[in-house]
């Protein structure tokens, strides 16, 4: 990761960039896909609360071009530097949370396989031979990833099924998940 220390209106001392260097370290530990991180220390001469004079600025940016930041203020810099990081550390937690929660879920591949074994395209049903024996109904508003015009004997499926009130019938319909093939 590429690391920039900065500072504004004060000289960076030894401590100070060892202390940022480390705790830019700890965070990468837990985060090694960061690939920029930027930190800029600031000592604010006009500031209207005087006894908050030392900012930590903390950038952290992830692929994809999502950049977090923590501004921090405090009495010294050790301070401001300790707080900026500590919230980096919680926004970058929840960036991850909210990511998580975002992500694509498949639906789960039916447990059933068999193969369309009659179809009824103008009452908009048919019928499924599963692995096993025996036929299984399910209807148009079952299909799942195909339609009712792609169908046509001996197509194979994958379903879910139930108990319906004139026997088995089919609650999701949709094509049989491909496998990867890798050439050797």
């Amino acid at each position: 990761m590429d690391l920039e220390i900065q500072s504004r209106n004060v000289e960076m001392t030894p401590r100070w960039k060892t202390e940022i260097e480390a705790r830019m370290e700890d965070l990468r530990r837990g985060h090694d896909d960061l690939t920029h991180g930027r930190v800029t220390l600031t000592k604010n001469r006009h500031h209207k609360k005087q006894d908050h004079v030392a900012e930590a600025l903390v950038v952290v940016t992830l692929p994809g071009r999502h950049t977090l930041t923590a501004r921090k203020e405090d009495k010294t810099f050790e301070e401001a530097i300790r707080s900026a990081f500590e919230a980096v550390t919680i926004e970058l937690r929840k960036f991850r949370e909210k990511r998580a929660e975002t992500e694509v879920r498949l639906p789960p591949v039916p447990p059933n396989r068999g193969v369309i074994c009659k179809l009824f395209p103008d009452e908009g049903y048919g019928f499924i031979l599963q692995e096993g024996g025996g036929e299984v109904y399910f209807h148009a508003n079952a299909l799942h990833g195909l339609t009712f015009e792609q169908l046509e004997d001996g197509t194979e499926v994958v379903f879910g099924l139930e108990q319906g009130k004139k026997g088995p019938q089919a609650t999701t319909v949709q094509p049989p998940p491909t496998v990867a093939t890798k050439a050797f």
